[in-house]
């Protein structure tokens, strides 16, 4: 997979997020172990120093957790990362209405474009 890094963000804050994105779309699931420090940082292509970063980062939002010389590990708390998925899906949400009113159009006729989009 290539990634794509906006330079007005910090690497960090981006590598983040798309390990966010893999916790709930279910890449990662609870209790999963993840991919070592280098590994992750050999797939982002990035430093490894920044992906510790990301890491740690992780951790303090309780997503993550590290077990004493066995690695780390996706948080077994299922309802956080339910948390998550609905925080970053009203995020997309209030995205797309923004835009939408941005464009002159309601929420009825946003909601009518969403229905008519084929998966």
């Amino acid at each position: 997979m290539e990634f794509t890094f906006d330079n007005n963000i910090p690497i960090y804050i981006q590598v983040l997020e798309y390990i966010k994105i893999y916790l709930i779309s279910g890449v990662f699931k609870c209790g999963d172990k993840l991919p070592s420090v280098r590994d992750f940082a050999t797939t982002f292509k990035v430093n490894p120093n920044t992906m510790q970063k990301a890491l740690a980062e992780l951790e303090s939002l309780n997503l993550i957790y590290t077990e004493r010389t066995n690695g780390k590990y996706v948080t077994k708390d299922e309802k956080l990362i339910e948390k998550l998925k609905d925080e970053y899906a009203m995020n997309l949400a209030r995205s797309y209405f923004q835009g939408m009113k941005k464009i002159g159009l309601g929420k009825a006729d946003s909601i009518r474009y969403l229905e008519g989009i084929d998966e």
